[in-house]
């Protein structure tokens, strides 16, 4: 009976290690993060609280709310400090002389702007779908949400959802406002709900980098370079060329260019960038072509092309890489199939990516996870 019992013993153990060792030479794939873009804005107006419910209910690990600031200083949530593509500002008769032109990285723009709103009259407006084609039976419902709001609803959810702000446009805030202005008014809310922790389910993004580079120095949290391009040329290169007149930071981050910084976002994508970056951030959130391009024939037709090293360079400086943005209407990666397009980059090595069809990307990914 001890022989049988140690025998039995032995066998278990043995299964144990084969288990082990196969768990090592097979090892799980890792899962990806689905983030919310703006909320399920392909369903409701974008950056409000009941998108963000929506976006939860779908299956999303994070959200991701813009930051922009009011007149008395608070953080909302507009994906632009400019008010008329996203509220019914314009229907608002008494808003009319808040009607302004501003200078917003470079380009002279004439709107409605948050800066010049109190949050009092921010709660007057309501929003609208900013997509075109995208439903619009929920405009002028709900209302644009502060960002403590959007931190208050995460917190009494019943599962574990993070969220991805971005501070939009900080240069252009903080010549209104003392400097640092936007960066510390998000750092008094993430201490105020114990959320400056490097454990916690918190990215902070932007498309400059000296306000990561100072959010660096005060928080915990894990900080994302946001990169971008202008355009692709037709055969699948990246043009970071600004035409004089538009978004600078279509291009480069628009402090290097304040500062006389001539590196655009093309840097980032080196080794040399990828360090860089690495001093201050822990991730990098590039437009979905640097990683995965495509090519134009003559006749308009899209040649997908195989994947750039950006992957492979930023995993090798520890930065996570989460792209930009999945669309449906964005047929150039995917030939119509909106699965096809998340599986090119899953396969390719992203660790996370923003998606507008919240539902969609969370299906894709079970697919994607089930082949591996």
């Amino acid at each position: 009976m001890k022989n049988y019992f140690l025998f039995s013993c032995l066998s278990l153990l043995l299964l144990t290690a084969c288990s082990v060792q196969d768990d090592v030479n097979n090892p799980s794939p890792k899962k990806p993060l689905i983030i919310a873009h703006r909320g399920a804005q392909s369903i409701l107006p974008e950056h409000t609280l009941e998108a963000y419910k929506k976006a939860i209910e779908m299956g999303a690990d994070y959200i991701e709310p813009d930051l922009v600031l009011t007149k008395d200083g608070y953080l909302i949530v507009r994906h632009e400090p400019m008010l008329s593509g996203t509220t019914n500002v314009s229907e608002m008769t008494e808003f009319d002389q808040l009607k302004t032109t501003k200078n917003v990285d470079g380009k002279l723009i004439t709107d409605w702007f948050a800066t010049d709103f109190t949050l009092e009259q921010i709660k007057r407006l309501k929003a609208k779908q900013a997509y075109q084609g995208r439903p619009t039976n929920y405009d002028n419902q709900f209302s644009i949400p502060t960002f403590e709001e959007v931190i208050e609803l995460v917190k009494d959810e019943s599962k574990s959802i993070g969220i991805y702000p971005e501070i939009k446009h900080p240069y252009f805030h903080n010549e209104i406002f003392e400097n640092h202005f936007m960066e510390n008014e998000l750092i008094k809310l993430l201490q105020k709900h114990n959320l400056n922790t490097s454990e916690a389910s918190i990215f902070v993004q932007c498309f400059e980098v000296e306000p990561l580079q100072y959010l660096n120095t005060k928080l915990s949290v894990k900080l994302v370079q946001l990169i971008s391009t202008y355009t692709i040329k037709e055969d699948g290169s990246l043009d970071f060329n600004v035409p004089q007149g538009d978004f600078i930071s279509y291009g480069a981050p628009y402090d290097f260019y304040k500062k006389g910084d001539s590196r655009t976002y093309e840097y980032f994508t080196s080794e040399e960038g990828m360090k860089f970056t690495a001093t201050y951030a822990d991730g990098i959130g590039p437009w979905k072509p640097f990683i995965i391009s495509y090519k134009t024939k003559s006749n308009g037709e899209k040649i997908v092309l195989p994947p750039t090293n950006f992957v492979k360079l930023a995993h090798e400086n520890n930065l996570q890489v989460h792209p930009y943005t999945f669309r449906n209407e964005n047929t150039q990666w995917s030939n119509g199939n909106p699965e096809k397009e998340y599986h090119l980059f899953f396969d390719a090595g992203v660790d996370g990516l923003f998606t507008d069809y919240t539902n969609e990307a969370v299906d894709a990914l079970k697919s994607w996870l089930d082949k591996q």
